[in-house]
C-alpha cells in the first residue's frame, strides 16, 4: 500500500514515529513535510497529500498536526477524501470497517506517541467491511460537490 504522511510543525515527532510503522508494515510511505519545526500552516500539507490520496497516487493518508483537527478539517475539503480524526483504538478500527476512512487524522497535542502507533497500527491494518455500508458511503460521496 502507498501511504502519503504529512504535518505541520506540532506533528513533525510524531510523524517521524508513524514512517516508522509505515515501514515496519511493508508500505510505501511519502513524507509531504514538513522536515522542521519552523511555524508553518497546516493547510499547506494537508491539501497536497489529501490531492494525492483523492486522485488515487496514494492508498491512504495520515495528517498530524498538534490536535489533529486543523488537518482533518483541510483533508475533508478535498473531494474524494474521507478524513477520520480518531484518538482511539475502537474508533480506528471503525472508521475504516464502516466509512472506509481513506485519511487518519490525529494530534500529537493530544495522543500519546504510544497510542498514536497503535492506532496508525490498527487503521492501516483494518480493511472495509463493504455492504450496507458501501451504500452507505455511496450516499455521503454523491452528495460532495
Amino acid at each position: 500500500m502507498k501511504i502519503a504522511i504529512a504535518s505541520d510543525h506540532a506533528g513533525v515527532d510524531l510523524k517521524e514515529s508513524i514512517k516508522e510503522v509505515i515501514d515496519e508494515l511493508g508500505h510505501e510511505c511519502e513524507d509531504f513535510g514538513p522536515k522542521t519545526k519552523a511555524s508553518v500552516d497546516y493547510a499547506d500539507y494537508a491539501f497536497p497529500a489529501a490531492e494525492k490520496v483523492a486522485d488515487g497516487t496514494f492508498d491512504r493518508g495520515i495528517l498530524i498536526c498538534g490536535t489533529g483537527i486543523g488537518m482533518s478539517i483541510a483533508a475533508n475539503k478535498v473531494k474524494g477524501i474521507r478524513c477520520a480524526l480518531v484518538h482511539d483504538l475502537f474508533s480506528a478500527k471503525m472508521t475504516r470497517e464502516h466509512n472506509d476512512s481513506n485519511m487518519l487524522a490525529m494530534g500529537e497535542r493530544v495522543v500519546g506517541p504510544g497510542i498514536a502507533i497503535e492506532i496508525a497500527r490498527t487503521w492501516l491494518q483494518t480493511e472495509f467491511e463493504g455492504g450496507r455500508h458501501a451504500t452507505r458511503i455511496g450516499k455521503v460521496t454523491s452528495y460532495e460537490c
